[in-house]
């Protein structure tokens, strides 16, 4: 039975918050006790006041105290197929050597630790060192570049860096070690004294560039630190790290999570989105270089726990089996992925899942963006054989929990809504000059501060107020539109900017893509507003093909009707463009900007975000060639 069947915890988190908070915060080990749950000065929120906590000990040393030493908290297997496994008492060595690896550099509380590393079991336990001795760190995704690093490092005036010689992907090496000496030549990141690097590649290293000064091999930092580094006492609202997510000025915000509260959102979110049991094999795929990964891989099930699976590579290596064949071997039973991803595994077809056993599950999680209907069902059926449910979840970097999700065994799921805000969360739509809207479109508002939020942008109090608090009094704004239907459930519409004013009607660009690929031929698909002379602005689309469909001709005027069908004739592309790939960011996010750029004939954007950068230039050659 889940651990919520009724509405028994919404009840008692709507009729006094504080108190519902406090309770969940009651749960993990503090070091001091609170004085006040709350201090709530817009848009400054002080949770937790004046009590002291360490964010590693609630991952580690609780459960190694309580019974749990030996159980497994971290099975890993890289993409080569190598594997580890690492128990709570294992990670709880390996953090306290190398926390006190780092105070050996003269790392200290309220340095500013950067991590650029691939998804290897070092990661997390780099994250959690740097918290065992209140050092802030910022996870810096090891697929951006030298000069995105540049930014991200100088921004935070990082003192040391940690690394590893190389990580994998697609079969290929990707060499990290040389990136952070690239970013390192750039005289804005003086401020970095030391290289941890963790040896990732067993083959011969020999052309690897080694600074003996500054650079220095992990194992060797290791090799003679004690077992044990004793968790510093750290405030409430002492900073646990940095995330830098992209702007829409270009330049990166350095979103700052302090320590009691996140780690009460995360845990609370943890346990009851997922239902989280003793017995379960948790597996989030995000990378830790995002949010995702430090809520859902690092901080939310580790302090409850539980056992978890971490991947190095994509999904697609060697074969496109390569998921459904881990939860086979580790008995997944709590799978939750991206939108993104699920799309792909809709377009290469049902027989690589049906060839695997994945009858361990039970239940699916959806991250990242909104999913449409279309993908929610096929998720359901054909990797949850109809039986596990789903949790659809809305949160940002910024929220730094999961805020609005389905509790499975409580609330009746519908595909492609968010369905409730989680216990505790006061979420609302608002019209833009604040009204409440109790049904339709508008925007969506939290309207009270809740644990996790974000405490600011780094070094950057002006954009932070200007961002998320000058809409509305007293008010975050998250920037998303969305609408509520006649059962209260928040349908996510995605970014206010993409929302389409066509000829006076506001459309969404996710209810048009979910049109798109309700057809059989589409496996993914992008909708941006372009400029008309006529409509102000037009819809384009930009679709990905099911393989089965890739020679079908006259699709084009077929997807744009069957849109007229699903939708009405106002929400009928102007243009569809068939497309052998979109412009995603390396987090799985289509940038429609740059698809915009494409097809208003614009200058590109930037792109060095782009997993594969690329893609765009193909498109803009492909739509030019269709144009001319």
């Amino acid at each position: 039975m889940a651990r919520v069947v009724d509405e028994s915890l919404y009840e008692k988190a709507d009729a006094d918050p504080l108190a519902f908070w406090a309770e969940m915060a009651q749960e993990l080990e503090w070091i001091a006790p609170w004085t006040d749950v709350l201090r709530w000065n817009t848009p400054d929120a002080e949770w937790f006041v004046d009590g002291k906590i360490n964010a590693s000990a609630n991952c580690l040393d609780r459960h190694v105290a309580s019974g749990l030493r030996n159980r497994a908290a971290i099975i890993w297997e890289g993409e080569p197929g190598d594997e580890r496994t690492l128990t709570y008492w294992d990670m709880l060595r390996e953090v306290s050597k190398f926390a006190n690896g780092l105070k050996s550099l003269g790392v200290r509380k309220g340095d500013r630790v950067a991590i650029y590393m691939p998804m290897v079991p070092e990661l997390p336990i780099a994250m959690l060192a740097c918290a065992r001795i209140g050092a802030i760190h910022s996870v810096i995704f090891a697929g951006f570049s030298a000069d995105s690093l540049v930014d991200r490092i100088s921004d935070a005036k990082a003192k040391a860096i940690i690394t590893a010689d190389a990580g994998w992907r697609r079969g290929n090496k990707l060499p990290l070690k040389a990136i952070v000496d690239d970013a390192l030549d750039n005289p804005d990141t003086n401020s970095v004294e030391h290289v941890v690097v963790y040896q990732r590649d067993t083959t011969p290293l020999g052309d690897l560039a080694w600074n003996s000064d500054r650079d220095v091999w992990w194992h060797d930092l290791v090799a003679n630190m004690s077992f044990h580094c004793r968790p510093e006492p750290t405030n409430a609202e002492d900073v646990l790290f940095i995330l830098y997510t992209s702007g829409t000025t270009g330049k990166p915000k350095g979103i700052v999570h302090t320590t009691g509260g996140y780690m009460v959102g995360t845990y609370a979110t943890a346990k009851y989105v997922f239902d989280l049991r003793d017995d379960d094999v948790f597996w989030c795929t995000a990378d830790c270089g995002w949010v995702t990964g430090h809520s859902y891989i690092v901080y939310g099930p580790m302090a409850n726990g539980v056992t978890q699976i971490m991947y190095e590579g994509a999904p697609d290596w060697p074969k496109r089996d390569r998921f459904w064949r881990i939860i086979e071997k580790y008995g997944v039973s709590i799978f939750y992925t991206a939108p993104t991803a699920i799309r792909a595994f809709m377009k290469w077809g049902n027989e690589w899942p049906d060839a695997r056993d994945l009858s361990s599950l039970r239940l699916l999680g959806s991250v990242g963006e909104p999913i449409n209907p279309e993908a929610w069902v096929w998720y359901h059926e054909v990797i949850g054989g109809r039986s596990s449910p789903i949790v659809d979840t809305w949160w940002q970097t910024e929220t730094g929990a999961i805020m609005i999700t389905p509790l499975p065994g409580a609330v009746t799921t519908k595909p492609g809504s968010a369905t409730r805000a989680f216990p505790g969360i006061q979420a609302e739509v608002l019209t833009p000059d604040g009204e409440t809207v109790e049904t339709g479109g508008g925007l969506l508002a939290i309207r009270d501060p809740w644990p996790s939020m974000l405490r600011g942008i780094w070094g950057d109090r002006e954009r932070f107020v200007s961002t998320y608090w000058s809409k509305w009094p007293h008010t975050y704004f998250p920037g998303d539109g969305a609408k509520r239907d006649d059962d209260g459930y928040f349908w996510i519409l995605g970014r206010v900017d993409d929302v389409i004013n066509t000829a006076g009607h506001r459309i969404g660009t996710m209810e048009v893509e979910s049109a798109l690929v309700d057809h059989p031929a589409v496996a993914e698909a992008a909708v941006v507003g372009i400029e008309h002379e006529i409509k102000g602005i037009a819809i384009a689309a930009f679709v990905l093909l099911r393989e089965a469909h890739e020679h079908d001709e006259d699709l084009e005027q077929t997807l744009k009707d069957h849109v007229a069908q699903k939708i009405g004739a106002i929400a009928k592309p102007e243009k569809v463009l068939i497309a052998v790939d979109l412009p995603k960011t390396r987090s799985g996010k289509i940038m429609r900007r740059l698809l915009r750029d494409v097809a208003e004939g614009h200058a590109l954007g930037d792109t060095t975000t782009l997993a594969d950068p690329s893609v765009v230039a193909r498109l803009k050659t492909e739509y030019e060639s269709i144009e001319g």
